[in-house]
């Protein structure tokens, strides 16, 4: 089974150098493939000579990180696709054979969401002291997108990941579509991921108001495309968003309106792609686990 390993970077070239010698370290290179979108960075570019072993593609402008994995995944070869974050890289040694289980053992198993563990460490070792010491592995209803396998014969037939999303928000749109298929979405924890992300460095960015501004306008588009009657879930998710952040401070409440406005400016384009699920996915997606962030 070929594994085809895909990453989406934008301006992050120093994390994506650490992301990429790990995985040489931990990959057949004669059986898998590893394949990188740069988004429409310029020094990041730098970098493709030094690695004549992966399969770059390279946008001049940026298209989001959603639609530049949309298509990047078209140009796969695996029968197994391991989505990872240019900020992320695998702790398990052995997650190539422990994906290659799950999905030999459960045809229904459509994605594989792995464990995540947040932060910058000295080591691998140090890092995987952070992970859940005790082994969980059940189905759920949503996957984390720096790591992550899905199964390429199940990919294909949904949408992929939407173009109509830039960034936060696009794993539950390819969720909803695996499941809405009736393939199952399985977390197994003992596949471990270091996401390396400096929480400290990240407040200090205010990454917390992008995030905000994006995953509240992106909320709003998932369930105009899924839900067969999305109405109240927007009001329900306005009237929430408004009163936890929209009156915290000025700038919560400038981003509320700003996500709002976009949305509807931009709403002729999304409608067109709506598409919405079966009744029992929504109720099967209430009933099943949530995973761990």
């Amino acid at each position: 089974m070929e594994i085809t390993v895909l990453i989406v970077t934008r301006n992050r070239p120093e994390e994506l150098v650490i992301t990429l010698d790990k995985l040489y370290c931990l990959l057949d290179l004669s059986l898998h493939e590893v394949l990188v979108f740069i988004d429409g960075c310029i020094q990041t570019s730098s970098l493709v000579d030094q690695y004549p072993w992966v399969h770059w593609e390279c946008s001049a402008i940026s298209l989001g990180a959603s639609p530049a994995r949309n298509a990047l995944y078209k140009k796969a070869k695996g029968t197994v696709f391991i989505g990872l974050d240019d900020d992320a890289h695998p702790l398990s040694p052995d997650f190539i054979a422990q994906t290659q289980s799950v999905f030999s053992r459960d045809k229904q198993t459509g994605i594989i969401a792995f464990q995540e563990v947040r932060g910058v460490f000295l080591n691998d070792q140090e890092a995987l002291q952070k992970a859940a010491p005790k082994v969980e592995r059940y189905f759920t209803n949503d996957f984390v997108g720096c790591g992550f396998a899905v199964r390429k014969e199940v990919y294909n037939q949904t949408n992929g990941f939407p173009v109509w999303m830039d960034i936060y928000g696009e794993e539950s749109c390819l969720g909803i579509e695996v499941l809405d298929l009736g393939y199952e979405i399985y977390y197994d924890n003992t596949i471990v991921v270091n996401h390396r992300v400096d929480k400290k460095k990240r407040l200090g960015q205010g990454r917390n108001y992008f995030r905000f501004e994006k995953q509240l306008k992106n909320t709003i588009y998932y369930y105009l495309v899924y839900f067969p009657n999305p109405f109240l879930k927007i009001v329900k998710l306005l009237f929430h968003n408004f009163k936890k952040y929209g009156l915290a401070n000025r700038t919560y409440f400038q981003l509320f309106w700003k996500s709002l406005f976009c949305a509807l400016k931009e709403f002729s384009q999304v409608i067109k792609y709506r598409k919405p699920v079966q009744q029992s996915t929504l109720q099967k997606m209430n009933n099943l686990r949530g995973i761990k962030y």
